[in-house]
């Protein structure tokens, strides 16, 4: 059987340690960092997620600013708004929920944040430099991040192992891939387009799921003692639940926790650590610029 690996446990260690680094700025330069969430429109899953973030802020002591913006707001006022975050010193991190209303020319949205206070790590030039040997980003996606904490914590070896990526969005599969590459494993990122995906599964030592494909991935295509690292929050309709759904991963669990050597739930995963790692971005953005101006 497989280690479960607990995302809310290794989430609530890093997140007593953001606490005890923002209690530290706090007394040592009267400033603590702070976090602009900004949210157009009233997507449901949007509202729970930035919930959750504005929650988070509160209980580790970053500062919370929040932008709602209505559904038919123009793209012109919504770069103001970021103009004028980018301008606010008590500002670290500036997040734009996505995805913006069709409207709303997203790329041109996110290159306007200032690239020291791009916390969601999205911006073309810290993807970039993500993306080349020997540069640094100042900031790394939270998804992806959270993926190789998660296998970092677990005391999971990446260097010299393969590893296989399932999906390829900007928001996790690319990134993800490029941060596993960084870590000296060897990459292959399976899509839509790939053919015998099952085949090239079974080979990794490592799988990152995020294909947003309900259990898409079964046990029988991992190779016995894999590390799994389910990224995917797929809605599937349950009548014996009270809400008359439920959250599935992009792997079959149940199958795959029989071969695997570790994996992660759905819910409970990698879903309590992005969020956590967005935080611990603030707080570097935060640190950085503390120390620069003292």
């Amino acid at each position: 059987m497989a280690t479960v690996i607990d995302g809310k446990a290794v989430a609530q260690t890093i997140r007593s340690e953001i606490a005890d680094e923002v209690r530290l700025l706090s007394q040592k330069y009267g400033k603590v960092p702070g976090l602009a969430v900004v949210i157009v429109g009233n997507r449901k899953d949007s509202q729970s997620y930035v919930g959750m973030k504005r929650k988070a802020c509160a209980e580790l002591g970053i500062k919370s600013f929040d932008v709602d913006l209505p559904e038919q707001v123009s793209e012109a006022e919504l770069i103001k708004q970021v103009h004028e975050l980018n301008a606010n010193p008590d500002v670290h991190g500036i997040l734009v929920q996505l995805p913006l209303p069709k409207h709303i020319n997203e790329e041109k949205v996110l290159t306007e944040i200032s690239l020291e206070k791009d916390v969601d790590g999205f911006h073309p030039l810290n993807i970039g430099k993500l993306a080349m040997k020997g540069r640094d980003p100042l900031f790394l996606p939270c998804t992806p991040k959270a993926c190789l904490e998660l296998l970092q914590r677990s005391g999971v070896s990446i260097k010299g192992k393969k590893a296989v990526v399932v999906g390829r969005s900007n928001i996790v599969g690319l990134p993800a891939s490029l941060l596993l590459l960084k870590a000296d494993a060897t990459v292959t990122i399976v899509h839509s387009h790939t053919s015998q995906p099952e085949s090239i599964i079974r080979e990794a030592d490592i799988v990152i799921a995020a294909a947003g494909q309900p259990m898409m991935i079964k046990g029988s295509w991992l190779k016995p003692g894999a590390a799994v690292i389910d990224v995917g929050t797929n809605v599937v309709d349950d009548p014996t639940r009270k809400s008359g759904y439920r959250l599935v991963g992009d792997v079959d669990f149940e199958e795959a926790s029989k071969i695997a050597g570790w994996i992660t739930p759905v819910p409970g995963g990698v879903g309590p650590m992005t969020v956590t790692m967005l935080l611990k971005n603030t707080l570097e953005g935060a640190k950085r610029k503390i120390e620069q101006n003292n």
